[in-house]
């Protein structure tokens, strides 16, 4: 490792080196870091007193010290203008992680900027406007102030309806309290811009609307319940690969402990592998369905339950509604709501008719349902924690799927309870603080097909990259690069041209059909090559970063270096959008409008949280009480702060009252969602016109931070192409070789994958990576979504042919199983 880095020796950490807390940024688990930052003319030594971590480093150290760190978390920065030495390493004192680091967040130094390293140089550094046929760059009131002149030729008071934004909703690196307020306060305060999407789907709406209609805050529990309870119930989700070290932390103490682990997933993966070497093969049961099945599943076990009578009879009687359906199916409910014996008529399923549908036996859902409900032989109920990811949220029939699994959860009494909760893996952290977003209506606009269709004029995208994650992708592509470019053609027509010419050329091509296109962004990304304006910004570490992790466990990242150039954090960039606004709308004369956009002079991303949160959330929470807290942060929602310390909640609905849907009864509802094949338009069709599905996820190596990885040679000498996992019989018939390149292609698109074999991998059934820089799975995904626009990038069909052997650049690879093999 150190070799390939360029890198024989590292320095030593100095005593008097600077410390900052930092929470990885990559994943939603938020593993807890701490920066080391010191003068690169000086280093510690070997003494106790000479080195940060206090030890004799003269002497060998044992395998699991703390004075451990590897080159990839060494890197030299700027820190106030001056460069510096940069360590971040795991903090052992976190009970996040307690000292693990993902090979994600172990490489967080050396995926920051450095000019002396030369490493992440493709980081954007100043604010560049398409003149003369490129980007040039420019000052950030030259791009603003184009950036508002066009804008508000577009919109006015009370009609924003020609500006469409996509923009993030989630913590880590590109989002935070700080910046999704920023972002909010601008679209959804000072204007009510309805037409808007979130990074990794095409509409502004929930992936969880069920459990949150049903009461139910979608991350309700502590990490430490997977400690406490006698059952890991993991549907949709590979956390070893995509959440490693809540795994590794958390779910293999509770399977030491004795915890038995139900696997609901198509495919065997990584963490199916690792659960039966951790608890052998009769504690671990594997329900491969056929893809898109787990709501015959819920509906099956959730039968079955019942019927045996493993219910929490007093849980159901105090903390649920009573009755029949409290809301009926609409069109913002796609799916009726109401008491338990109205889900239980709703949801009715054999166990031969689910069998038959999902593709495994009714002994296997027989054994699933008592790992969930059955009591104990002492007469005490079973404690079941309960996760779920994206192979149900971004899968067929989303409002149902989800609200038939938390059906489970409720009757067996498994929320607000100690080894229970069911919730969300996640992907990103969470940090959303923003008004209201009601006036964009459910279902929500989707935008995508609507840019698609003609609609809109300006396009405001903050860290969102289109071209890779999301669906319908080549056509959206096609439509988008067109539009954009009649705007490029108009700019490139007028140049020399007055400011005033300028705007009136692009107003011109906009109302011709064309799309101006404003994007911000830490990197060039590939929607971005469309922009006309793109403004840099910072991330993590480079800025003071609040979030939230997947049990509320909100940190301060602090900031222990300097953003690129002029890049600006994403709230201040969204404050001088808005004071370019206010100007513009004045000189026009257009001054009650105008006024909307006051209240933006904040000179410090401290300045947009305590405007935002900390005014949105009882006034308790402040970067210096954060700080204080250090990477254990405290679990939101806070309640108090007493004795020097802030006072959270370890877990919700510990009281049994639930509160997500706003009801004053504080009841939690059931979902009554019969099964209905495959939902979404189009899936059943393709299913049956291609021969291979074409699964997709994530990889361990590059989960949430391939944007900078690509560029990053570890990563690209592991996979220099984005693989398709395929079984070596398919492969034969094919003609194919680990590392062909093949072409994957349907009725909507194609795209391209490097062939790796897995012997695990179902006949026609393959795997792709989602989101890849090249090879966009995307690509193959159809339009088809929910009734409230949740896409569904996991129900997809193609065929596969061979385009070319194997590359040189793979010829050195290693095709094994990614399963470890004990000893």
């Amino acid at each position: 490792m150190a070799y390939k880095r360029n890198i024989d020796r590292l320095p030593i950490i100095p005593a008097d080196a600077k410390k900052h807390n930092v929470t990885c940024h990559y994943c939603i688990v938020g593993c807890g870091y701490n920066a080391y930052t010191w003068p690169v003319n000086k280093q510690g030594g070997t003494a106790p007193s000479e080195n940060a971590m206090g030890v004799d480093l003269s002497k060998q150290q044992p395998a699991d010290t703390e004075a451990w760190y590897s080159p990839s978390m060494y890197n030299i920065v700027k820190q106030d203008g001056r460069d510096v030495h940069l360590v971040i390493k795991p903090d052992a004192g976190c009970s996040v992680n307690s000292g693990l680091g993902s090979v994600r967040g172990a490489r967080m130094a050396e995926n920051r900027r450095s000019d002396k390293t030369g490493t992440q140089q493709q980081r954007l550094e100043e604010p560049m406007i398409w003149r003369y046929g490129t980007w040039q760059p420019t000052s950030w009131n030259d791009a603003l102030d184009l950036v508002a002149r066009v804008t508000a030729r577009v919109i006015d008071k009370e009609n924003e309806d020609d500006l469409f934004v996509s923009m993030f909703d989630h913590g880590g690196s590109a989002g935070g309290y700080e910046n999704t307020w920023g972002t909010g306060k601008l679209y959804f305060a000072s204007m009510k811009v309805k037409h808007c999407r979130i990074h990794n789907r095409p509409a502004y709406n929930s992936e969880v609307h069920s459990t949150r209609d049903m009461g139910i805050d979608e991350l309700n529990y502590a990490y430490e319940d997977y400690g406490l309870t006698d059952t890991i119930f993991l549907i949709g989700a590979n956390p070893l690969e995509t959440q490693t070290n809540l795994f590794l932390n958390h779910m293999v103490p509770g399977i030491r402990n004795g915890a038995k682990v139900i696997v609901v997933d198509p495919r065997h993966t990584v963490t199916i592998n690792a659960c039966r070497v951790e608890a052998g093969k009769d504690n671990v049961l594997h329900l491969p369905i056929n893809s898109g099945t787990d709501l015959a599943l819920f509906n099956t076990l959730f039968t079955y339950i019942a019927d045996q009578g493993w219910i929490d009879k007093d849980f159901i009687a105090n903390s649920t509604i009573e009755g029949d359906v409290v809301q009926a199916l609409d069109e913002a409910h796609p799916a009726p709501l109401g008491s338990f014996e109205m889900a239980r008529a709703e949801c009715k399923m054999s166990l031969a008719d689910g069998a038959k549908i999902c593709g495994v036996s009714e002994d296997d859902i027989k054994k699933a349902a008592e790992w969930i409900a059955k009591p104990k032989d002492d007469g005490s109920r079973r404690k079941c924690v309960t996760a779920y990811e994206k192979g149900i949220i971004w899968g067929n029939d989303n409002y149902r799927t989800i609200g038939a699994l938390v059906n489970i959860a409720l009757a067996t009494g498994n929320i607000g309870r100690e080894g229970g909760g069911v919730c969300r893996l996640g992907g990103h952290q969470e940090g959303y603080m923003r008004p209201s977003d009601a006036h964009v209506g459910r279902p929500a606009p989707y935008i995508d097909q609507l840019l698609i269709a003609g609609r809109g004029k300006v396009h405001h995208i903050w860290a969102n990259d289109h071209y890779k994650t999301t669906l319908n992708a080549s056509v959206f592509k096609r439509e988008y690069n067109r539009r954009t470019n009649m705007v490029k053609e108009a700019m490139d027509a007028r140049a020399g041209a007055t400011r005033e010419e300028l705007v009136d050329a692009i107003v011109a091509a906009i109302e011709a059909g064309g799309l101006f296109s404003v994007n911000v962004d830490i990197i060039h990304s590939q929607i971005g090559q469309a922009a006309h304006v793109i403004l840099p910004a910072v991330e993590s570490g480079e800025m003071n970063l609040t979030s939230m992790n997947g049990e509320r466990r909100m940190r301060l990242v602090e900031k222990y270096m300097d953003g690129p150039g002029s890049a600006k954090p994403d709230c201040l960039i969204a404050a001088g959008i808005a004071q370019h606004l206010e100007r513009v709308l004045r000189e026009q004369g257009r001054n009650e409008y105008a006024d909307q956009f006051k209240g933006y002079d904040w000179k410090t991303e401290e300045d947009a949280f305590m405007d935002g949160y900390h005014n949105n959330t009882g006034k308790i929470v402040t970067y210096d009480r954060l700080r204080a807290m250090g990477n254990n942060g405290v679990q939101e929602p806070v309640v108090d702060f007493k004795d020097g310390q802030l006072v959270g909640t370890k877990r919700l609905y510990e009281d049994g009252k639930f509160t997500r849907h706003g009801r004053e009864d504080k009841k939690a509802l059931f979902c009554g969602g019969a099964w209905r094949g495959l939902q979404a338009a189009g899936k059943a069709a393709q299913r049956d016109n291609y021969r291979f599905l074409v699964n997709n996820g994530r990889s361990n190596i590059n989960w949430q931070n391939w944007f900078l990885d690509k560029d990053d040679d570890f990563v690209a000498d592991r996979f220099p192409y984005p693989f398709i996992q395929i079984n070596p019989s398919d492969m034969a018939e094919l003609g194919l070789n680990p590392g062909d390149l093949v072409e994957v292609y349907n009725d909507v698109g194609a795209t391209q994958a490097m062939v790796y074999p897995e012997a695990t991998a179902r006949k026609n059934e393959t795997f792709m990576l989602f989101g890849a820089p090249s090879g966009t799975q995307g690509n193959i995904v159809n339009a088809g979504v929910n009734e409230l626009i949740l896409p569904n990038y996991k129900q997809t069909w193609a065929n596969i042919r061979k385009i070319s052997d194997a590359p040189a650049s793979v010829k050195a690879l290693s095709f094994k199983s990614f399963d470890y093999v004990a000893s």
